[in-house]
């Protein structure tokens, strides 16, 4: 089942102000509502090859013909897996990638549901009721300073070390995916994003950003970008926005699985 024009969605992707290329790499496939967003580290352009082959591999494993819905997250698991084999086996075999790795991002919709899995620190967001949420926890060095009640979070937010991450694509041969699953409403919008976005702006600026656009995905991601260079543009900044308006339940929900299986 097609959900091109029950998900809406859009992505862009920028190189900032400072930086001589991008090494960000975002990818969709509207047919099946599957965005995915991977920022990239590495010198000698590996990080933008590390992002390009973890979104290409999701982007290939995970098609209309491969979906069970009683399975995605298994799916978008092993997809993730196998993008970090293949960047960990690439950056072995090139001396000049040697080190490199990317983050990831990856949202997929179906059956009035979603499932988002990540690594690293770019992050997903969900507007919702005129609340913006973070639904991701970053894998970084702040993060844990937070978690550990060393910081606020606004202490973080201004830590020269913000930008360690303490989980990639890519660094071993091996990767902790975190994978959570939740109910969609209509008009949510959901944002993937690099951290050339939160680190520049504000969240209150990113759901006013949202707000003031949420019936223009393409314009909602160009103010993004707009407003993330006007506050520095420190890093590459890339956005993809994600809107149900329609219901998408599965032909065999979920739901109707489920209750099979109780009885």
């Amino acid at each position: 089942m097609s959900l091109k024009h029950k998900i809406l969605m859009h992505g862009q992707t920028d190189s900032g102000l400072r930086r001589d290329h991008n090494e960000d790499t975002i990818g969709c496939n509207e047919e099946i509502s599957l965005a995915v967003l991977a920022d990239g580290m590495g010198g000698h352009r590996g990080g933008e090859m590390a992002s390009a082959i973890t979104v290409s591999t999701v982007l290939e494993l995970i098609s209309d013909k491969t979906i069970e819905h009683s399975a995605v997250s298994r799916l978008i698991h092993s997809a993730i897996t196998q993008a970090n084999t293949n960047v960990y086996s690439a950056s072995k075999k090139n001396p000049q990638y040697r080190g490199m790795g990317t983050t990831i991002v990856a949202i997929i919709f179906y059956d009035n549901c979603f499932t988002v899995a990540h690594v690293g620190d770019s992050r997903l967001y969900r507007l919702r009721n005129s609340k913006l949420e973070t639904l991701t926890k970053d894998h970084s060095f702040v993060q844990e300073q937070i978690d550990l009640g060393l910081h606020t979070a606004e202490q973080a937010r201004n830590s020269p070390s913000k930008n360690l991450i303490t989980r990639a694509i890519g660094i071993d041969d091996d990767v902790e995916i975190d994978i959570q699953v939740d109910v969609t409403m209509l008009d949510d919008i959901y944002l993937l994003c690099s951290d050339g976005v939160n680190d520049m702006l504000e969240d209150e600026l990113i759901k006013q950003t949202l707000t003031e656009n949420s019936n223009d995905l393409e314009k909602a991601a160009s103010e993004i970008i707009r407003l993330a260079n006007a506050h520095g543009g420190k890093d590459n900044i890339s956005v993809i926005l994600a809107k149900p308006v329609k219901s998408f339940p599965a032909k065999t929900s979920m739901l109707a699985y489920l209750r099979s299986m109780v009885g």
